[in-house]
């Protein structure tokens, strides 16, 4: 029987999060009954994620009944089977989807673990850009940005997370009616390292907000 794929990659990051918090708790001996609240507010959180699950999903998702941290290291193994991975893409169509970078830098797809993606990026230093690609609306969609390094850590607008980030800009494709002239710029801090930032992205609201505003959709 095909096992029936519907975890993206960010809700696992956000399932590992919640571990992480109950894990936490039970560290600092908190009384049994606030324990049980975090556990029941953590189920409660990942079953928000994935609205009209069958009983034996909800089930299999469930987290109240482990206890030792081999319990939650194999629950998290188990759930990798369910992972959904990120669209199989070719060199030719990243080609395609940035034609007007001739001669760009492509990363190396074989090395790329698709189950954990949810968003495709690298930078190619010698265009000073860094390149996103996305599964936006069952469509594949890219972005080029201008990319600068930061020197100061900070958080990232993609996982949220505080690290080495770079400033990007990208002019999106809004337009006035009144001045054609007019173009709009979209700055953001993001992670220079996308694994590291598709490993802890648990949600993907501002990723696809960015990619709306930027391809005017």
């Amino acid at each position: 029987m095909m096992t029936e794929k519907f975890i993206k990659n960010e809700q696992l990051n956000f399932i590992k999060k919640q571990i992480a918090l109950i894990k936490e708790s039970s560290k600092k001996n908190v009384p049994q009954n606030v324990l049980t609240a975090v556990i029941d507010l953590a189920n409660a959180k990942i079953l928000d994620l994935f609205p009209n699950l069958s009983l034996e999903k909800q089930e299999m998702l469930d987290l109240s009944k482990l206890k030792r941290d081999k319990e939650y290291e194999q629950y998290i193994q188990h759930l990798t089977d369910y992972l959904l991975p990120f669209p199989k893409i070719t060199e030719q169509q990243l080609k395609k989807m940035f034609p007007k970078h001739k001669k760009i830098k492509l990363p190396d797809l074989s090395t790329i673990d698709l189950n954990q993606l949810t968003y495709l990026s690298w930078n190619d230093l010698g265009y000073n850009k860094k390149f996103i690609v996305y599964e936006l609306e069952g469509k594949i969609v890219g972005i080029d940005c201008e990319f600068a390094p930061s020197s100061k850590k900070n958080l990232c607008s993609f996982c949220n997370s505080f690290g080495d980030v770079a400033y990007f800009s990208t002019i999106t494709k809004a337009k006035k009616s009144n001045n054609p002239d007019y173009y709009k710029s979209i700055g953001n801090l993001i992670c220079v390292d996308s694994s590291e930032c598709n490993k802890k992205i648990t949600n993907v609201e501002y990723v696809t907000t960015f990619l709306k505003n930027s391809l005017g959709i």
